[in-house]
């Protein structure tokens, strides 16, 4: 058939071919060069800044295994029912995410809530077991002043992956999370289908390998039109979970960034946090 088509149509049908696989080269090698920058939207803190809220807290620092500089905020209540180890999500830093945490400080629990490397004040070279690395040194931090009975686990999209971590290798009260993923890779081949992501991910987060692990009680938040991390993700993930003690909270219309504001969430947050 081709013998039929004109030379010049050839050549420029060649010429069109390898455009296109140029393109598509140089756009999966941007996608592998920027894929942090894509994933993680830090801002950044002067060393000397002064965090203001509404409660009292404290400002930690832990100093990590390779001599990375980890900060966070340690919220303290009169009383506490308890204390909640907060992940946070991909975005901005504790003068954002500590007003996040007064909505469980204000119900009377302690909250401790650390920002990962490159994010605030914390320093440190990025890699995905760091992470992991990171949150444990924070709930053992937590475990040298209470008792882990005490201790709930939360996570929020990204953190999500890295509180089902920490839970699994540990014996927390209870593990929440809210716009959990089946994994990073996932939710970029969703993002990226044309793209063999899969290959070039430095940053796979398998959070469905850990789950399996966790012994406490689950609740995990997800709305059905969160287009970050894709609902189908979410109950992907669900399905890995041990079914006997996981509550998965469908929550109709929410996006990424708004189930606090459903009184589905409001309600299933008073039940775990009294």
């Amino acid at each position: 058939m081709l013998n039929t088509v004109p030379r010049h149509l050839k050549q420029k049908l060649k010429k069109l071919v390898l455009i296109i696989v140029s393109l598509y080269v140089m756009i999966s090698a941007s996608l592998y060069f920027i894929q942090e920058r894509l994933l993680f939207l830090p801002t950044v803190l002067e060393k000397d800044y002064k965090f203001s809220f509404n409660y009292n807290f404290e400002e930690i620092n832990l100093e990590a295994t390779d001599g990375a500089k980890l900060n966070a905020l340690h919220f303290k209540v009169e009383n506490p029912k308890g204390v909640i180890l907060y992940f946070h999500g991909n975005s901005g830093d504790l003068s954002r995410w500590g007003t996040v945490a007064e909505f469980f400080v204000e119900k009377q629990y302690n909250v401790l809530i650390m920002d990962y490397r490159t994010y605030g004040k914390s320093k440190g070279k990025l890699n995905q077991d760091v992470f992991y690395e990171d949150a444990e040194m924070f709930y053992s931090y937590l475990k040298s002043q209470y008792k882990e009975s005490q201790i709930a686990v939360y996570g929020r999209s990204l953190g999500t992956g890295i509180a089902t971590y920490v839970a699994s290798r540990n014996n927390p009260s209870k593990l929440v999370l809210e716009t959990p993923y089946y994994s990073i890779e996932d939710v970029a081949q969703s993002r990226f289908p044309m793209f063999p992501v899969r290959l070039f991910l430095k940053y796979k987060f398998p959070t469905y390998q850990f789950i399996g692990s966790v012994t406490c009680p689950i609740t995990m938040f997800h709305g059905t039109e969160d287009i970050i991390i894709p609902y189908r993700s979410a109950q992907k993930f669900y399905e890995e979970a041990p079914k006997d003690f996981t509550e998965f909270v469908k929550i109709e219309s929410g996006n990424h960034n708004n189930l606090s504001n459903f009184s589905l969430y409001q309600h299933h947050i008073k039940i775990l946090f009294p």
